[in-house]
């Protein structure tokens, strides 16, 4: 996984496909090799794990949430007070322990129904997606019903 300095930050290269992967009855999440990579090439060891949308779990390496947190704070806009609060309301901090798994937030867990089945995980942003597989069903069947279009759109965008 290639590595990059980048204004004293270390910067890696993401995963660039789905994986599959599960939680546990504990509520732990157990993260696919290719993202352990990419979180331990980032040097992470400690997370925020929470929602903004009760459908996906966004997991943030602490640096990139403090980027969102100053974003909360400097913000005059009312989203920004009523996102930090679903934020803290449905999040926490979690270690990667040494099996690479994560604790989910148990208000987390119960609002997105991710306890004891599998998940499905992208990166996006900086961040780790996570979302129950009936979820990632819904989202790729809207993506399936729109693909010719949206493949037209993109090609005369540039896409190769």
């Amino acid at each position: 996984m290639a590595e990059t300095q980048n204004n004293g930050m270390i910067q890696a290269e993401p995963p660039h496909s789905i994986a599959q992967a599960s939680v546990d009855e504990k509520g732990r999440l157990k993260l696919p090799a290719e993202f352990l990579e990419y979180l331990e090439a980032l040097k992470v060891t400690k997370v925020f794990i929470t929602t903004f949308d009760q459908r996906q779990a966004r997991i943030y390496p602490i640096a990139v949430w403090k980027v969102n947190e100053a974003l909360f704070e400097n913000s005059a806009e009312a989203a920004a007070e009523r996102l930090a609060l679903l934020a803290k309301a449905y999040g926490g901090d979690a270690e990667i322990d040494k099996s690479g798994r994560v604790l989910l937030p148990a208000k987390l867990r119960e609002a997105l129904d991710l306890e004891k089945q599998p998940v499905c995980l992208d990166v996006y942003h900086g961040r780790i997606n996570v979302v129950s597989k009936k979820i990632h069903d819904e989202r790729m069947q809207l993506a399936l019903a729109s693909m010719s279009e949206d493949l037209k759109t993109l090609e005369k965008l540039g896409l190769k």
